[in-house]
């Protein structure tokens, strides 16, 4: 008799990179991106983690544009910065 094979709940939490046309993507459910309230063409922004990990972040123009100007800011004061640190 064939019984349906329950994935266990580590294979429920698996995404697989799979082609897409020339390139490669990842394929999320639909319950996740339901869950984030991500939508098909949303950018995401990510942060390499230690240990090969990756942090995934809805992307946000207006903090990009802040963050941009903060490290300019600290670029161009770095000195100063340093020596306030100490």
């Amino acid at each position: 008799m064939n019984k349906p094979v329950a994935k266990s709940e580590t294979e429920e939490r698996v995404l697989q990179i799979r082609r897409v046309g020339n390139s490669v993507g990842l394929i999320l459910p639909k319950d996740l991106l339901a869950r984030l309230r991500l939508k098909e063409g949303d950018k995401l922004h990510y942060i390499e983690q230690p240990e090969r990990g990756l942090k995934l972040s809805p992307f946000d123009e207006k903090h990009d544009r802040a963050m941009k100007i903060a490290r300019k800011a600290m670029s161009s004061y770095a000195n100063t910065l340093h020596t306030l640190a100490k």
